[in-house]
């Protein structure tokens, strides 16, 4: 009996141990403590942490693809079956919360060793590691931000529950939610300083440099309705580093026509894993497929017919080359999308249709795409934001974007799921677009739960 109670009193410690580790995790103690600027490099070095495992429930729940019924009841993940459905259950999966934090803490220990180092050793180093920690702490704030959060409004900002700040690596300290107002702030001061202390090019594949941190500023002031500096980011990012790539130059018949690392991508970064949603799975909505012209490139270079199902479609064009996760990264294609549809609403008419025309002339056959002329601000707009959908397919963008789009009563939409008899429905503006938190922060670290 004594036997018996030791391991259960042992499992006991082991599962508390675990629990406590909900907002994030200290490294393992057998490594050795970084005390060195080389030794932060290797901690920012970390790719499976610092680079994936961000938040899919979003993207699960988003109307880019459906499933049918018996896909959806074999799916082994409870979770990923109830995001589907929109279902305001309680969430289990801890890692879509944990992982984002592990990478907070990662960068916040790298800000406090470099606290104690002498800058002028190695100046170049030292702000390039200060720069780094800053982003990353920044995207992984900004994923959470986009999964547990309403959308951004500004006249109620500072009074939406938003996500725990946590800015050093103490992590007994008790840290509850801050504002969404606050969230965003902090997020936009991580980025600034990135801005100042990144170089123009990383010599480390991986990591972000100036350009990452300008499209970083881009997209997270798209996401709060700046258009004004969302434009002047991204007008940024573009001017430093203009590339996009010429689709006719890619294999169209290729498994998966895009290398991880293509030219593209100014910073990699990738969700965990999709199962339901995964490219080889999961449909591309059916509407969204039909909205691809015959000469666009990427009617054949991001969809591929489904041997699963007839007339069906799945996704090939992961910027990650895999199929199991989502490329949540940022692009240069997106720069131009996010700078077009800022300047037509700013009414910069002529910039949002050059660089739109930019952007298209590089995703249809040669010869075949003809210049956009339309200087209806009214009739421009929709005809960017579809291109937006159709460029991002698969990117970790989409919720993002319902929840900022809903706020517009002339985008906001219901959508729907159809499995068997069953119909289930998400309204605009519904407080589930902020997904429960885990169960497991809430109950253990104190955390408010998301309002219902």
């Amino acid at each position: 009996m004594m036997k018996k109670n030791l391991i259960i009193y042992s499992l006991f410690l082991l599962l508390q141990a675990s629990c406590t580790s909900f907002l994030d995790e200290k490294p393992d103690i057998k490594l050795v403590v970084p005390k060195s600027l080389n030794d932060l490099e290797l901690l920012m070095n970390d790719y499976s942490t610092m680079n994936a495992n961000y938040p899919n429930f979003g993207e699960l729940s988003s109307d880019d693809y459906y499933l049918t019924k018996d896909l959806w009841e074999s799916a082994s993940v409870l979770d990923q079956r109830n995001a589907y459905i929109w279902a305001d259950l309680p969430y289990e999966d801890a890692s879509q919360w944990r992982a984002a934090y592990k990478v907070v803490n990662n960068a916040n220990q790298v800000l406090d060793v470099l606290k104690t180092l002498d800058p002028m050793n190695d100046k170049a180093q030292y702000s390039r590691l200060k720069g780094e920690a800053h982003f990353f702490r920044a995207f992984a704030f900004q994923q959470l931000v986009g999964t547990f959060c309403n959308g951004y409004r500004e006249s109620g900002a500072a009074a939406e529950q938003g996500i725990p700040l946590r800015l050093n690596p103490e992590v007994d300290e008790n840290v509850s939610r801050s504002s969404l107002k606050d969230s965003y702030k902090q997020i936009l001061s991580d980025y600034q300083v990135a801005i100042r202390c990144l170089p123009v090019e990383n010599p480390y594949i991986g990591k972000p440099s100036l350009k990452s941190a300008y499209a970083a500023m881009g997209r997270a002031y798209l996401d709060m309705g700046d258009f004004e500096k969302a434009f002047l980011y991204a007008d940024s990012a573009i001017a430093l580093y203009p590339d996009l790539i010429d689709f006719n130059t890619v294999n169209r018949t290729d498994e998966l026509p895009f290398t991880r690392f293509n030219k593209e991508v100014l910073f990699p970064a990738v969700s965990k894993s999709v199962g339901i949603m995964s490219a080889n799975v999961s449909f591309v909505d059916s509407v969204l497929c039909t909205s691809y012209a015959s000469d666009d490139l990427r009617n054949v270079l991001f969809l591929e017919s489904s041997t699963i199902k007839i007339g069906a479609k799945h996704f090939k064009g992961s910027y990650d080359s895999s199929t199991g996760n989502l490329f949540v990264g940022l692009s240069s294609s997106e720069q131009y999308l996010i700078k077009a549809e800022a300047a037509v609403r700013l009414g910069k008419i002529s910039s949002a249709l050059s660089t739109i025309n930019t952007l298209l002339k590089n995703r249809w056959k040669t010869g075949t795409f003809v210049d956009w002329t339309e200087t209806n601000a009214d009739q421009l707009l929709p005809m960017i934001l579809e291109e937006r959908r159709k460029e991002l397919l698969y990117r970790g963008r989409r919720w993002s974007d319902l929840k900022r789009l809903n706020l517009d009563n002339r985008f906001k939409i219901t959508l729907k799921r159809v499995l068997g008899n069953n119909i289930y429905t998400l309204e605009p503006n519904s407080p589930k677009y902020a997904f429960r938190l885990p169960e497991i922060a809430v109950n253990l670290g104190g955390i408010p739960q998301n309002q219902r």
